[in-house]
Formats: C-alpha cells, structure tokens, sequence
C-alpha cells in the first residue's frame, strides 16, 4: 500500500495492535532497556570506583585531575525526542511488499508513540533533497498523527545530484540545543563525509541510527535483463542479471560498502538498530533492546552471548 493513502490515524491503531502491544508484553514496560541513557541530566562528577561502567567517565576531568573521574546523573522526566528523517529517493525503494519509506514511516510511528505515552515530546526534521521541514517537539495523540500525515502525503523526492546526509546532521545539531534522544532514520546512502558529523551529534545527544536496508541492494537475484534506476539521480541502465560474474561483483561492492559503513557508524559511537524491509518491526526491534541490555551488563563482566553478538543481524 502506497504510503501517501494510508490514513494515520487507521495505521496508528493497526500498530498499536500489532506492534507496540506486543512489545508491552515483552518489555513488560520497562523501556529503560530500549532507550538507554535518555532522561538523564549530569549531576555530580566522583572519582572512578571498582565495577563503576567505564563508559560514564569524563574524559576531559580525568585528563585534568591525573585520575578517572565518572559522571553521576539523575533522572529528567521530561524528555525531547528527534527524529532526522532521510527521505530522499532511495528510500522509495523496495523489491518486496513494503519499501524503505514505508519501514521508516512505521518505525517513528512506533517509537514515537511509545515515548509520547510517557509525557515525552517528539519532534522531526526531514530531508528530501534538502532539510525541507521541523516539526517542533511536542506532545499528545494529534501531534503524532500530525507527524504521519506529513510523512505519509509527501511526495517523492526528485532526481538530484545525490544525498548529503550531513546536512541533515548538521541542521540537527544546529538546531536541538537540549540535550535529547535522537533517532537518525535512513537508508546511509549518501556522498561520503558524514561522519565526523553524526559523530559530533552523539557528543551532547543520545543518538540510535535506524540503518534501513532492502536485500536487493546486497544480493540480485537471476532474472535475466532489467532496467535499473539510480533513485537518486534518475539515471537507468540495462543489466544482465544472468551474468553471473556481474552478480558477484555487485555482491562485492555490496560487502565493500557495508564494511565502510558499519565502520563510520562505530567510529561515531552511536547504537544502531538494522532494520529491513523484510523484517518484522517488533522482532527487530527487541533485538534491538536485547543487545543494548546485554552490552549494560558487559560493564560488570558479563559476556556477550553468541546469538547477540554483532554479526551482521538486523540489530546491532
């Protein structure tokens, strides 16, 4: 189904039904687990104990004081979350039932409506082939629905000289001065060099970058001639996917691409969540809050488990 007729408020509810009343099951409203790390306001600096999670000490007053110092903090209640939102023209893709965009739509429909259900604001910030919209943080069921109904009427982005996901990372940073929760959701096909940006997004925020992906982009299946079509630029040409010499190249390029952004999102200290448009959203989802449960607990020398170890899975 087309995302421009999807009614919000008929989708709102078939996710409530179908996603997010099954995540209550199985978070058992804890949802700490999802959303480590948000809510939190610096409180005191001490110095380092024993068994004391390495990653709250600061950096810049242990290097002055000659000694590890960690950040104490206590809960703020009241909570901004962001959404940046790429919605440039690959992610209009898809080879399955449900494109990128469809994927993305679902998705802050479903983490912004569990965080409006605790008193949280929600904002957004899109980009098409620029940063083209914000929609302040607010809160309550119509701003939700308000959100929707812009992400779902949007038209197609048009052809264009490409993506710069920078933009849209560094109009966030410019713009959300609190600090907050912030979702990056795209596709990361973009020019090279965003980076150092997201990196320095995740420097006063907490960030989750939401990597949607679809299969064909990694793998062609063998079905003859077709016509492919950068989403970006427009541009077509006429491949045999029955070359099975070609199928592998492209399978190399794919493996190539993903090692390097696998890689700049580590470098960039964010959490990702991986998420496909073959994927179920709630699976995907607590495999999300399963990994960032086990890597808390991997501070008080707990092992990783095999089966959540990053190996390429839908969440990392």
């Amino acid at each position: 189904m087309s995302t421009s007729t999807r009614d919000p408020e008929v989708l709102l509810r078939r996710l409530e039904w179908t996603v997010i009343r099954r995540l209550d099951g199985l978070l058992h409203g804890d949802y700490r687990t999802l959303f480590r790390g948000f809510g939190m306001d610096l409180a005191d600096l001490r110095e380092y104990q024993f068994a004391d999670d390495v990653r709250r000490i600061d950096w810049n007053v242990t290097a002055r004081m000659q000694t590890p110092y960690v950040r104490e903090h206590h809960e703020d209640r009241e909570v901004s979350a962001w959404f940046l939102i790429d919605l440039s023209g690959s992610v209009g893709f898809g080879s399955g039932g449900q494109t990128k965009r469809t994927v993305a739509i679902d998705f802050v429909t479903v983490i912004a409506r569990l965080l409006m259900r605790h008193g949280n604001a929600v904002g957004a910030m899109c980009y098409g082939d620029r940063v083209d919209t914000l929609i302040p943080a607010r809160t309550g069921r119509r701003h939700l629905l308000h959100i929707m109904q812009h992400l779902g009427s949007r038209s197609e982005a048009p052809s264009s000289a490409g993506t710069d996901l920078g933009v849209l990372l560094r109009s966030g940073a410019e713009f959300i001065k609190r600090r907050s929760l912030v979702f990056v959701v795209s596709d990361f096909i973009s020019a090279p060099g965003w980076g150092p940006a997201l990196g320095r997004l995740a420097q006063r925020h907490e960030v989750i970058a939401l990597r949607i992906h679809d299969p064909m982009e990694s793998r062609l299946p063998d079905i003859g001639l077709v016509r492919m079509q950068d989403a970006e630029t427009g541009e077509q040409l006429f491949v045999d996917t029955h070359d099975r010499a070609f199928r592998e190249r492209f399978e190399k390029a794919a493996a190539r691409r993903e090692a390097t952004l696998h890689e700049t999102l580590i470098r960039a200290g964010v959490d990702t969540l991986e998420l496909s448009t073959e994927d179920v959203l709630a699976d995907a989802i607590m495999r999300f809050a399963d990994l960032r449960k086990q890597r808390s607990r991997l501070s008080g020398g707990a092992t990783m488990p095999a089966h959540l170890a990053p190996s390429g899975g839908s969440a990392r």
